[in-house]
């Protein structure tokens, strides 16, 4: 993994600085930002999420990706905006962020000792030149399966509110997370080897990568 304390520089022509805008309050994603070596500013966008019943979970990521890149694109049209949206998926029921700690004690026993879906939308934009690119990243995710005790010590212990899925990979340790299929990041929130690749398509580059 690239230095964490390392800068980042996105250069479209040899006279023009692009910065890079993170559409996203997350402390997940910014952090792996950090690690991989990108310097960037963080707008959240003022968008309400919302589950098209028409769309498929890895679909619903991208709208609402999409949704948050482009509104912040329209104030910062010259720079690159990463708009991230993750969602969880299990049996056909698409879970977001808890509303509260009953939600999310809820979450957990559907998702408790099965297999889940972490789907991610990346939507990236620069309005000033009319360029957009989108993907979704998918990744399955098996819990163990633990008494209902310890998962109401888990979700007091990671703060779940603002997680989608009412867990935190980042910190679980082993506890819940038997195993990940796929890009652990992406059940961070930030599919970092699907995401700096797409960055580089629009000039945006970790410092060592220059």
């Amino acid at each position: 993994m690239k230095n964490a304390g390392a800068g980042a520089v996105a250069a479209s022509s040899p006279r023009e600085t692009v910065r890079l805008i993170l559409a996203s309050a997350s402390p997940r994603r910014r952090q792996l930002l950090r690690e991989y070596g990108y310097e960037f500013l963080v707008t959240p966008a003022e968008v309400t999420e919302r589950v098209p019943p028409h769309l498929t979970a890895g679909e619903t990521a991208l709208f609402n990706a999409r949704a948050k890149a482009e509104a912040v694109a329209e104030r910062f049209p010259d720079e690159v905006v990463l708009g991230v949206d993750t969602l969880v998926a299990h049996e056909g029921e698409i879970f977001g962020k808890p509303r509260d700690m009953r939600e999310a004690e809820r979450i957990l026993r559907r998702l408790n000792g099965g297999a889940h879906h972490v789907f991610s939308g990346l939507w990236i934009v620069r309005a000033a030149t009319g360029r957009r690119r989108g993907l979704i990243e998918t990744s399955t995710v098996h819990f163990k399966r633990l008494a209902a005790a310890r998962l109401r010590i888990y979700l007091a212990r990671v703060r779940p509110l603002d997680k989608a899925g009412a867990y935190a990979a980042q910190n679980d340790n082993g506890e819940l997370i038997e195993r990940v299929d796929g890009s652990f990041s992406n059940v961070i929130g930030l599919p970092m080897e699907r995401t700096a690749p797409l960055l580089r398509t629009f000039g945006i580059v970790a410092s060592e990568s220059t």
